[in-house]
């Protein structure tokens, strides 16, 4: 799993969030998109083959993590047929998917020619490199992750009409329409890096939507869940400020019977009184987030969470695990056991020869060291400043405070680890701790300077190895399950690997859509290979420990007749 709070990997992905941020908008691959690439109107999947009763789809979002849990569902998505139930419920059999859908980043920790090899391609060819007659069909919407080389490795993977896995891509674009069986659509959106869909795209849905019967219904799949993001800053954006918006409301309307998204990455499912649904359904392989955080039981349109997996309880008892940060995150210690020197250095004090009774001597000296070297106040500021801004900002008008207090424990503890360090060199080794103002100007008194100055600054920074990733960690588990607030970042430490998830979606006889979530507790750690040929996967589950796919909640069924199409929807679609 892609380790986030390693220094390396913590440098590059600020640096690709800022270089994103600052040249996305000014950078949008998609109006280029509009102009250089034709894409037909849709893609038509609406005709049954003779003998077949039932239209088969896979939709898949967040992949190409950790190798474990990216092929454990690659693996389940090419095996040709899947029997799930739930805890208790019956058997039900399903097939593989005639078309695979992406819901979005499909590779961390960002785009590039050699991380979708590495972490999507090997994975799902490793899976599957052919398929029987007749193949699979893929389409993929990127994700934020995706658009951070602007789109480039994805446009040359997915939008070149290649194969892959076994599956033949059919997109010249980011975003596709797919006509299904029985009165039914699929809309794949991209919305960027800023949760919005260009003009082009815009023109591209109303075409689209031109083409659909007063009784088709639609599954839209985003790569953000609007509805949660929504529902947390209490206020959601009209047509006039969103694209997507617009979209949703004034361009596909009722019509749309299914709400689909990833980003979030666990399974939840929010449903209102008429029978709409929204899911997110982020478990391709990224790293686990909480359900309980961020707080969504109720949507603002009125639906109500139905399901999460894995429940609040579990999700809540994860969380403790950033107390025990540094064992998921081990090289993170040396961020905070580099600013624990600095901060020792900076207020460096002769407190080696005090111990704990005397505390105030120790506090005065070093505060008297702070006064006389200004540049030991504006590390510390600085240090409270940026772990101020750095604070979620779901803590609202507490943001800067829960940003400093953590700024702080880290000071304080830099503090008794630097006098700890200090105090274990002298009164402890004894280093210097007899020697004479005229012994010090000696040769060799600089010399047992020097080691009492290297000694000090090793314990002072083990110790910051050590203590700063559980401060961090502390805060991270307070912050998440005291105030929902910092999901991505306490679950992102941990990388937790499991929980996993898929949709299969079917379309049967008498058009109703049946929703069939795959979940996996624990995905295999150790595989074996099966020498079998390209259409079978490569390896096969090898650990006693981890635990079949099984149905996460009973079967959603979503009927055509359950949403009406009356004249004012007319009336609006025509406007």
């Amino acid at each position: 799993m892609v380790r986030w709070l390693h220094p390396a990997q913590f440098i590059r992905a600020s640096m690709d969030a800022i270089v994103a941020a600052v040249f996305g908008t000014r950078a949008d691959q998609r109006l280029v998109e509009a102009m250089v690439r034709p894409q037909e109107p849709y893609f038509d999947y609406s005709h049954i083959e003779s003998g077949e009763e039932s239209f088969w789809l896979d939709y898949v979002a967040d992949t190409g993590d950790g190798w474990n849990s990216t092929y454990c569902i690659a693996r389940l998505l090419a095996l040709p047929e899947l029997e799930l139930a739930t805890k208790d419920g019956p058997l039900h059999t399903t097939q593989r998917g005639g078309v695979l859908v992406f819901g979005g980043d499909t590779v961390y920790p960002g785009a590039s020619r050699e991380t979708y090899e590495e972490r999507l391609v090997q994975p799902y060819e490793s899976a599957m490199r052919r398929s029987p007659s007749p193949s699979p069909d893929m389409f993929v919407i990127p994700g934020n992750h995706d658009w951070y080389d602007g789109l480039a490795a994805f446009l040359r993977l997915f939008c070149a009409r290649r194969w892959m896995a076994g599956r033949r891509t059919r997109q010249s674009r980011s975003y596709f329409a797919l006509k299904l069986p029985r009165n039914w659509w699929l809309i794949g959106t991209d919305v960027q890096l800023n949760s919005d869909i260009d003009v082009p795209q815009v023109e591209y849905f109303r075409q689209v939507a031109s083409r659909m019967e007063p009784e088709d219904r639609v599954i839209l799949c985003n790569a953000e869940p609007a509805w949660i993001h929504a529902a947390n800053t209490k206020r959601k954006r009209g047509y006039l400020e969103n694209n997507l918006e617009y979209l949703q409301e004034k361009v596909l309307g009722k019509r749309i019977s299914v709400f689909l998204a990833g980003d979030l990455h666990h399974y939840r499912r929010h449903e209102n009184p008429e029978g709409q649904q929204k899911i997110t359904a982020g478990g391709g392989g990224a790293f686990l987030h909480p359900t309980h955080a961020p707080k969504a039981d109720v949507l603002l349109d009125g639906y109500t969470v139905q399901k999460s997996f894995p429940d609040e309880k579990t999700s809540r008892k994860i969380a403790r695990g950033n107390l025990l940060l540094i064992r998921h995150s081990p090289l993170f210690g040396l961020i905070t056991g580099t600013l624990y020197l600095m901060l020792a250095l900076a207020a460096y004090a002769e407190v080696g020869h005090l111990g704990a009774s005397h505390l105030t001597q120790v506090l005065s000296a070093v505060g008297y060291s702070m006064v006389t070297r200004p540049w030991t106040m504006v590390l510390g500021l600085t240090t409270i400043l940026s772990l101020g801004a750095f604070a979620d900002g779901t803590f609202g008008r507490w943001k800067w405070l829960m940003g400093s207090l953590h700024g702080i424990g880290h000071i304080v503890a830099a503090f008794f680890c630097a006098w700890s360090g200090t105090y274990l060199t002298v009164t402890g080794l004894g280093v210097c701790a007899e020697l004479t103002p005229d012994q010090i100007h000696c040769a060799g008194g600089w010399l047992h300077l020097a080691g009492k100055f290297l000694l000090s600054s090793i314990f002072t920074f083990v110790g910051g190895f050590l203590v700063g990733p559980f401060v961090s960690g502390l805060y991270f588990w307070v912050s998440v399950n005291g105030f929902l607030a910092h999901s991505n970042e306490a679950f992102g430490a941990l990388a937790v690997a499991d929980y996993k998830n898929f949709l299969r979606l079917r379309i049967g006889q008498d058009g109703c859509l049946t929703i069939y979530p795959v979940g996996v507790e624990r995905v295999p750690r150790h595989w074996k290979e099966t020498h079998a040929g390209p259409s079978s996967p490569a390896y096969a589950p090898d650990d006693p420990d981890a635990t079949e796919p099984r149905l996460i909640e009973e079967p959603i069924r979503v009927h055509l007749h359950e949403r009406s199409w009356n004249g004012k929807d007319e009336e609006r679609f025509n406007e």
